[in-house]
């Protein structure tokens, strides 16, 4: 202000013009150091941080510096070089009133920096091996959340020159519109817990929820909305909390135990079904995997028949072996030799379900031990090519509704 005051002095300026001069040029002279410290500051120091960082073998600082936290402290220099340089103002009022400004700036700039450190601070989590079993996106966006919201209560303190424990007490009023706008946050937020502790979504899980359309794996879990990539490769988002009110499935226990199910049925006609008379036996004896099935049954049923004295004139007395049962027994022999099978440890079924309008459904149930998804149809596919195929082997055939050409022919044959 001296050198100010004797730059002046020759202008002969009248008393009302000589403080108004001043200011403007003490404003000035303010603004100027403050850009010249932040281009000193973005120019020779952070370029010196970012090689020192470069240069460093450890890998959190590069994630630090992907989010720009030394960049966004840089912005804290000009703001305290503005707070103690606001007492170049004569004017006690304007200099406690650019004070209170530059107070507000420095927390804004406090709060943006750190909003960047919890970023980076959840990339480097995301490196750690158990990051996807518990994601911490929703606690960040917690933390970012009430950061921004002390921040502008102590800013706005500041800008009024009253105490944050007065202003707050102030607000209490106003608890209920909070509440009301922070609700989905709030709602979020214990969801997000309740996922976590519970371990009932992690990133890469394949769910299926059909209420909000999401098939497919979890790529993101925040505060309020959890992504789901679709298999078509769209993107659904549905808030996180749906999945503590609705029910949802995960596909993880399937990924986990290493067997992708499959559960389909041979839908076989009713009409085909009949007892094994010598000719097909005979036939169904050549199949090798049959055979120790044929062998034992069929001494078996001898024995029981001749100890009961049964006659055998009549296919109704005693027991016999039907071609479905028969075919029964050859598609469980046939997949316990297939090598893409769980034989052990996973459920291994072939039933004979309930009879319907379509026929007689012969049910398999088993695991491929291959679960991607490629690998699973290519196995399935193959199983079924082969048994739709086979299946004319033991006389047997399969229902099939009658097509606009069946009826043609029928009408033809007619």
């Amino acid at each position: 202000m001296d050198f100010i005051d004797t730059w002046l002095k020759p202008l002969n300026l009248s008393a009302e013009m000589l403080p108004l001069v001043k200011s403007i040029l003490s404003g000035l002279i303010l603004t100027l150091a403050c850009i010249l410290a932040n281009l000193v500051t973005k120019l020779i120091i952070l370029r010196l941080v970012h090689k020192a960082v470069k240069k460093s073998k450890v890998a959190w600082d590069n994630r630090l510096m992907e989010r720009h936290v030394f960049t966004r402290l840089s912005h804290l220099v000009p703001g305290v070089l503005l707070y103690y340089g606001a007492h170049i103002f004569e004017t006690d009022g304007f200099s406690g009133w650019l004070q209170r400004m530059a107070v507000a700036y420095i927390l804004f700039a406090m709060a943006w920096s750190v909003h960047a450190l919890l970023n980076g601070a959840q990339d480097i989590y995301r490196g750690v091996s158990f990051s996807a079993s518990r994601p911490i996106t929703g606690y960040v966006q917690t933390l970012q959340l009430l950061l921004w919201a002390a921040t502008a209560v102590f800013a706005v303190a500041s800008l009024l020159n009253r105490s944050p424990a007065g202003f707050l007490t102030g607000m209490g009023a106003l608890s209920a519109v909070l509440m009301l706008v922070f609700k989905d946050s709030i709602t979020g937020l214990v969801a997000g817990i309740q996922i976590t502790a519970n371990d009932m979504v992690r990133i890469g899980d394949w769910i299926e929820m059909p209420k909000y359309g999401a098939d497919g794996d979890v790529i993101d879990i925040t505060l309020h909305t959890v992504k789901v990539q679709n298999w078509d490769k769209t993107i659904s988002t549905l808030p996180t909390h749906a999945l503590i009110q609705d029910s949802f499935k995960n596909w993880r226990g399937m990924q986990e135990s290493g067997g992708r199910r499959i559960k389909r049925s041979l839908m076989i006609d009713l009409q085909s079904v009949r007892f094994c008379d010598e000719a097909l036996l005979e036939k169904m004896k050549g199949i090798a995997s049959l055979k120790p099935y044929l062998d034992a049954r069929l001494r078996e049923v001898s024995e029981w028949n001749k100890e009961h004295q049964i006659d055998g004139s009549c296919p109704l007395n005693g027991r016999r072996l039907t071609n479905l049962g028969t075919f029964r027994a050859y598609v469980e022999a046939y997949l316990h030799e297939h090598p893409s099978i769980h034989q052990e440890g996973l459920t291994f079924l072939v039933r004979q379900l309930a009879p319907s309008e379509k026929g007689v459904a012969i049910e398999i149930y088993v695991f491929v031990n291959d679960i991607r998804w490629v690998k699973y149809e290519e196995i399935q596919g193959d199983i079924f090519d082969h048994l739709f195929a086979a299946i004319s082997w033991f006389d047997l055939a399969l229902y099939q509704a009658p097509a606009g050409r069946d009826v043609r022919v029928a009408l033809s044959d007619t």
